[in-house]
């Protein structure tokens, strides 16, 4: 059973004690990166038949496997993903940049451009479940960035990959897509092999070992974060349905074992009911063992003696997901600051955020909501910066930049400065 807990009568670090890890994978990470530098496709196609029951005959997917993938599919599953690919472009169309120039002072100018990514690389994850959604929400903002070329890398079984995964391919415009999975996946798209080509930035979420294999090769390539088990946090009043708020943290606790799951709430006979209704729901998911582990290992139950203690709480999970079920959810929205998407009112479910409303599903995990952020067109740009001076502009500026270069010991940088003010000031 999930465990209850109260602010103030049990000690901070039980309240928010986070899932970790129980095992070091590293080493197996490190020997399969190598692996894949020194050997490339061979090496690929011999973790394929290892871990995906089969090595397939191409390691990309071929045009013909798009078609046959799109024909599998029932045509309203089609629809309903093409309708998730133009709610999700909508939302991160706003998030566009464009570069910026200015003059502060006369004979000065300064700016910024902005640059798309010319390659990136997006992780799939395909395990327990196939999820099209994470294609989406991948490719979609690399796409309105202007990547030059999308390569998506994601497990192929005995050498088909999922026709969801494949359709929402189609429908996002990712480039080309390779049926690996796993560390060695992240490796091939770090260091390019004989068919994998190497990219810039890799994106997308994975279990420990595409975690470690993203920490490793973070240098070589840009990566968007390493992500963790994901999680919610329900805030809730009297007024929330006990029903409802035990079948929203039930949606989290099916991902993972380590997935977490909290309320946190000012209503004692609510945080009794939800943990009673949880027990009921749990018996009747097809993956109940997993939920369950989740749910009695790592769930968690906080009694608050207000809302606003719940909303400090709250920032001080800095959950993935922040659901505010009470009377009037706006009024908190202000005071979320550590989340790294908010779910406001009792129609506003955290699935809805996960396949369909627009906002992108790729989000800061293990409490790193309190510096990090959702996935989004600026992680698929970068910015340069560039700077004019005029000679009247240094000969009025270039003494201070002289006196600070010297005050750092850099006598060289001074003098870079120095000769043209000698020569320039005659």
């Amino acid at each position: 059973m999930i465990k209850l807990t109260v602010m103030g009568e049990t000690p901070e670090e039980e309240i928010f004690k986070r899932a970790e890890e129980t095992y070091d994978v590293s080493g197996v990470v490190a020997d399969i990166i190598k692996n894949v530098r020194e050997r490339g496709d061979a090496a690929l196609l011999e973790y394929c038949d290892k871990f995906d029951g089969g090595a397939p005959e191409s390691l990309e997917v071929t045009s013909a496997e798009f078609d046959e993938a799109l024909a599998q599919l029932e045509p309203e599953l089609v629809e309903v993903l093409k309708r998730a690919e133009e709610n999700i472009r909508i939302f991160h169309e706003k998030q566009l940049r464009e570069g910026f120039e200015i003059s502060p002072r006369e004979g000065v100018r300064l700016g910024q451009r902005v640059h798309p990514l010319e390659k990136v690389g997006l992780y799939v994850p395909s395990g327990t479940a196939a999820l099209p959604s994470s294609v989406l929400m991948s490719a979609v903002p690399a796409k309105i960035a202007g990547c030059r070329e999308i390569v998506m890398v994601t497990p192929a079984r005995a050498g088909v990959v999922a026709p969801q995964i494949l359709a929402a391919a189609k429908i996002a415009g990712v480039d080309r897509v390779f049926k690996i999975g796993g560390a060695q996946a992240v490796a091939a798209l770090a260091y390019g092999t004989e068919t994998v080509p190497r990219v810039d930035k890799i994106v997308g979420p994975g279990n420990a070992f595409v975690a470690e294999a993203k920490r490793q090769v973070f240098g070589k390539v840009a990566i968007d974060m390493i992500a963790g088990p994901s999680d919610i946090l329900v805030m809730a009043d009297s007024s929330a349905d006990p029903e409802l708020v035990a079948a929203d943290m039930l949606s989290q606790a099916e991902h993972d074992k380590n997935a977490t799951a909290v309320l946190v709430t000012d209503c004692e006979e609510l945080a009794k009911k939800v943990r009673e209704e949880i027990e009921v729901q749990l018996d009747k998911l097809p993956r109940r063992d997993i939920a369950r582990a989740s749910i009695e290992n790592n769930g968690r139950i906080i009694i608050a003696h207000d809302l606003e203690e719940a909303v400090r709480a709250a920032n001080r999970v800095a959950p993935e997901h922040m659901e505010i079920y009470t009377r009037d959810p706006e009024r908190w929205l202000d005071k979320v600051v550590n989340a790294g998407s908010v779910f406001l009112g009792s129609a506003t479910p955290e699935p809805v955020g996960d396949y369909y409303a627009g906002c992108n599903h790729t989000l800061p995990t293990g409490g790193t909501a309190r510096f990090s952020s959702p996935l989004s067109v600026d992680d698929f740009v970068k910015k340069s910066q560039y700077m004019r001076y005029e000679p009247e502009a240094l000969l009025r500026e270039g003494a201070d930049i002289a006196l600070f270069a010297h005050s750092e010991g850099l006598d060289a940088h001074a003098a870079s400065v120095e000769r043209r003010l000698e020569r320039w000031g005659k």
